[in-house]
């Protein structure tokens, strides 16, 4: 049961960040990433800049998936949602649907990305 729901939670978090990272970003499926990516970064490289983040995010995912270094993996997913969400409330505040349920929804994420790093199983 509990390899089940460890396979089960790293292909939801890694589906997070392909989502996010190919739909939201790179192919510009949710416009409003790229309006937030440009009013923290600026308007001059906003394409490029979101679509980089895209495919970082989508290249995450991919670590998430693969099993590899769960525990680096999920230092590494921390640090990311961290520093969006910092630079995103501070910065592109008036753009998000709401700061408080972005903060509380990634604190629920972090704690499925830490079970999922913490309690791998053995291989």
């Amino acid at each position: 049961m509990h390899f089940h729901f460890h396979i089960l939670a790293q292909i939801l978090i890694g589906s997070v960040w392909v989502f996010h990272g190919l739909y939201s970003k790179i192919l510009n499926g949710i416009p409003r990433h790229r309006l937030i990516v440009g009013k923290i970064l600026g308007t001059t490289r906003v394409g490029f800049a979101t679509k980089t983040i895209g495919a970082l995010e989508l290249m995450l995912g991919l670590w998430v998936v693969t099993g590899w270094q769960p525990v680096k993996c999920a230092v590494v997913q921390t640090a990311a949602i961290v520093t969006m969400n910092s630079l995103e409330i501070f910065l592109a505040g008036e753009l998000l649907i709401s700061a408080v349920g972005m903060v509380i929804l990634n604190l629920g994420f972090l704690s499925l990305v830490w079970y999922w790093a913490l309690f791998a199983p053995s291989r």
